[in-house]
């Protein structure tokens, strides 16, 4: 089990508010009573997570996928803050790249709506990519299809790893996907999943 994280907040010079769960800037502030949970991100405020959840029900539903999975994407991606942008310039909800937003029809990436649509028509087609295979369809949502390709496989990026691990607990470990998931821990700390049975493992789910 992990430990709890604390969580940071910065607004910059342009206003736009930012959170993380490791600052890297030292104009982070910690905030106050939000701290991880044990699925390994923040435990938020009924009202914030309520406030999306009739845009995210009715485009989740719209494309065949689970409103807690996208709730659960949201969560890690900008801990519901719309107006979230990454060190990489990712937007909003969903952490839309600008090119990636252009390329769905995203004309505001700060609009609630929009950014989820956006985010949740990616997501499918990523389910898609890699059917039966839930982490690789966020993996490639985190670090992008062609590093997926080229790892065949979760790529070996701290980040991305986490990023999968925490969506996961988040939503259940991989409720839904059509084949079942597995937890493997090589012995030095780092963990992989995958829909391949390793022999003498654990099942995730």
């Amino acid at each position: 089990m992990e430990g709890h994280a604390s969580s940071y907040r910065l607004t910059d010079g342009e206003g736009v508010t930012h959170f993380t769960n490791a600052p890297t800037d030292p104009r982070y502030r910690q905030m106050p009573g939000m701290t991880g949970t044990n699925a390994g991100w923040l435990r938020l405020p009924p009202a914030t997570q309520a406030r999306y959840q009739d845009e995210i029900k009715e485009i989740a539903g719209r494309y065949g996928l689970s409103p807690s999975l996208v709730e659960s994407v949201i969560r890690v991606e900008s801990a519901f803050n719309p107006s979230a942008v990454s060190r990489a310039g990712a937007q909003g909800l969903m952490q839309l790249m600008p090119r990636t937003a252009t390329s769905l029809g995203v004309r505001n990436a700060f609009d609630p709506r929009q950014n989820i649509e956006g985010g949740v028509r990616h997501l499918r087609y990523l389910v898609d990519r890699y059917p039966g295979n839930l982490p690789l369809a966020l993996a490639a949502y985190n670090a992008g299809a062609g590093a997926v390709d080229t790892y065949r496989g979760i790529p070996p990026y701290p980040e991305t790893q986490d990023y999968v691990r925490k969506i996961l607990q988040i939503h259940g470990g991989g409720v839904g996907v059509s084949q079942p998931i597995f937890r493997i821990e090589d012995g030095r700390g780092g963990v992989t999943y995958t829909n391949v049975p390793p022999a003498g493992r654990v099942r995730l789910r």
